[in-house]
């Protein structure tokens, strides 16, 4: 793997005075996929919307390929080259599919010459978007929604993905679906991504490295396959699990 992609250095983040992010060092590197795994309300998508430029960092330093984004608005760090599937997928309830997509495509800067080709590409990662083209987004289902938002982000052909808990309130054979895409599109196309979710069997599964969050703070760090094993790590985030 080559240098960091994607680096937080001492991350602070606040909610007023109330302290949400605690110290976060971690890093991305090019070509990989880094997951977090955490419980419900430990930081993980404070972290990701830090990174986003909403909330700021209140200390620390966040760089992407080189360039500091700390303290950058939201819209020049996605032109950068930074694309956030959200939690709760937010898409445009009344614009329909290819709408959506269309959307998505305003990060990218050769939109006008490539979206043919892009729409095509979203549409065979998941054909159930192209049966679905004019219909309004709002009226599909939760995994199609989540296929939707992922599609749209990377309609802005993005260097990293952030993906926020893509799996949340999905059936199981939809999230593997999910999680395959994700797997094919780092090893087919090289796309690094930065995933946060607590289905931390199949996050870690997927991922090459991976880190632990509790209360804000990073507690443990490791490659994906090494933390799987961890007998601390099955018994907080594994039992009981969906695997």
């Amino acid at each position: 793997m080559s240098s960091a992609m994607l680096s937080v250095k001492a991350v602070e983040t606040f909610y007023g005075k109330i302290q949400a992010l605690r110290s976060v060092d971690l890093e991305v590197r090019k070509g990989e996929i880094v997951t977090m795994i955490g419980s419900n309300g430990a930081g993980k998508t404070t972290l990701m919307m830090t990174i986003c430029g909403s909330p700021q960092a209140r200390t620390g330093r966040i760089l992407f390929e080189g360039t500091d984004i700390t303290a950058m608005p939201t819209h020049d760090i996605m032109h950068l080259g930074i694309a956030q599937s959200p939690e709760g997928r937010r898409i445009f309830p009344r614009m329909t599919v290819v709408e959506n997509l269309q959307m998505g495509s305003i990060l990218n800067k050769d939109a006008e010459a490539t979206f043919d080709e892009d729409l095509k590409k979203s549409y065979d990662l998941f054909p159930i978007l192209k049966s679905r083209e004019t219909q309004r987004a709002g009226t599909l289902s939760g995994g199609e929604q989540q296929m939707l938002a992922i599609a749209r982000a990377l309609m802005g052909r993005p260097k990293l993905l952030l993906l926020d808990e893509p799996s949340l309130g999905l059936a199981p054979l939809i999230v593997r679906q999910i999680f395959d895409v994700i797997r094919d599109l780092n090893k087919n196309s090289g796309l690094t991504v930065f995933l946060v979710e607590q289905n931390a069997y199949h996050a870690l599964r997927l991922a090459h490295r991976g880190y632990v969050m509790v209360n804000g703070k990073i507690t443990m760090s490791a490659t994906g396959a090494e933390l799987l094993a961890r007998d601390d790590i099955k018994s907080a985030y594994l039992e009981g699990g969906a695997h």
